[in-house]
């Protein structure tokens, strides 16, 4: 008699970037291949994976609450944490009661076959010249895919992480990225996001993959990750002007608009080449949504210079700002440099760019009032007959329609705006 095959079933919860949750997914693809059944993070499950990050202390925080919430849906579950915080910070995972296996961001590559060994396994990444093979085709009950095709960075910021959780710069062979954005494709996604630690690094060219890709038609619409201030050429800006397909988005870094705090974060331009960018690009792109990442209370910050940094941020063509307060990161430069900011001053001086970030993301919304935008529908309230999507600019915007709005693109009329979102009707 054929014995019944036991379900195991898994959760999964992701921190962090986009990479991180590229790299998720296709987790979740590799326990899916298995057999295994994935289950909501707050149910009951043989086993949780909680995908963490260490970008500020916060990130960490946040991580261990995870894990400890993942030990109290099922105490006889093996709980494993993987990603940055792994990988910079082993030590401090293992001491964990809660966690039963600590993975570094390598061992997330063939996750299956490290968690069936038991021990844990933090890979030494200083010497990576190669990135995993891109084999998702699917990601994860998201309408749109993102795909990693860069990792790691070497630029040293003197308050980053990211380099030590993530190793040297890599890439993805184009003609890898080109088959696996056609496979995507295949499986029906509309949009595929680009990704990477350090996406303008991309070798041999980024501008020319996005060529390839643009010239192939595999999707209807590619969208840019992170890309930094100095390597947005005039030839890309070009390239997403005339482009079809190129989503209206671009996220630029700034981190301040002070010169003397850019230089102490060794950042490699300063206020004035970030304000020409901005505005070159706003004229290129009339209707792209420019976002900037900005931190708050570097070491030695001041008032005075925290106020360049608001003025300069008020003067630009900005849609969003993504604020972080800053966090001491051991093996960092920042963290043994002279004036810590107090805790409340950061946190006073991330309200103000918070409430600023507000003020920009009103007024960018409402210049597509009475406008036709392309929205791709994300999910449906059937309740209420409405659809939720992102416009090619990514603006959210919500419409009556019926369930079928779902990765579907759709004309929509903008009719007005409501907090985070705009309204229209479809055409």
């Amino acid at each position: 008699m054929l014995q019944k095959k036991i379900r195991q079933t898994f959760a999964i919860t992701t921190l962090g970037c986009k990479v991180n949750q590229f790299e998720s997914a296709e987790m979740i693809e590799q326990f899916r291949s298995a057999g295994w059944e994935m289950v909501p993070f707050t149910e009951k499950a043989d086993l949780y994976l909680v995908n963490s990050c260490t970008v500020t202390g916060r990130s960490d925080a946040e991580s261990r609450r995870m894990l400890r919430r993942a030990r109290r849906a099922n105490p006889e579950a093996k709980v494993i944490a993987t990603g940055c915080y792994a990988q910079v910070s082993p030590e401090e995972l293992q001491a964990l009661s809660e966690v039963d296996q600590v993975l570094g961001n390598q061992e997330k590559h063939d996750i299956l076959r490290h968690i069936s060994l038991g021990n844990d396994q933090v890979s030494n990444l200083t010497d990576r010249t190669v990135t995993p093979e891109l084999k998702l085709t699917s990601f994860a009950d998201h309408t749109r895919a993102f795909l990693q095709i860069q990792t790691g960075c070497e630029n040293g910021c003197s308050y980053c992480i990211v380099p030590i959780a993530r190793g040297p710069n890599r890439s993805v062979p184009a003609e890898e990225v080109c088959a696996a954005v056609q496979r995507l494709a295949a499986q029906g996604y509309r949009e595929v996001v680009l990704t990477g630690i350090h996406l303008g690094a991309y070798q041999p060219d980024l501008t020319g993959l996005l060529q390839k890709l643009d010239s192939s038609a595999y999707v209807e619409r590619l969208r840019l990750g992170s890309i930094e201030p100095n390597e947005l050429s005039d030839t890309l800006l070009e390239l997403i002007a005339t482009s079809p397909r190129i989503c209206r988005h671009l996220h630029i870094p700034l981190q301040s608009g002070c010169d003397t705090v850019l230089q102490r974060m060794k950042r490699r331009y300063d206020s004035s080449f970030y304000r020409m960018i901005i505005e070159k690009a706003a004229r290129c792109l009339p209707d792209c949504f420019l976002a900037a990442d900005v931190i708050a209370g570097f070491p030695g910050e001041t008032e005075a210079e925290f106020l360049e940094t608001c003025e300069l941020i008020a003067s630009l063509p900005l849609a969003d700002l993504h604020v972080f307060p800053y966090s001491r990161r051991p093996g960092t430069a920042a963290a043994t440099m002279p004036g810590q900011v107090h805790p409340a001053t950061i946190k006073e001086r991330v309200s103000t760019l918070q409430n600023l970030a507000k003020v920009k993301q009103k007024l960018f919304r409402q210049r597509f009032i009475g406008q036709e935008l392309q929205v791709l529908g994300q999910r449906h309230d059937a309740e209420n007959n409405l659809a939720t999507g992102l416009s090619g600019n990514y603006l959210e915007v919500r419409f009556p329609c019926t369930e079928d709005a779902v990765n579907t693109l759709h004309r929509v009329r903008i009719t007005g705006q409501h907090h985070r979102y705009l309204t229209g009707t479809p055409i």
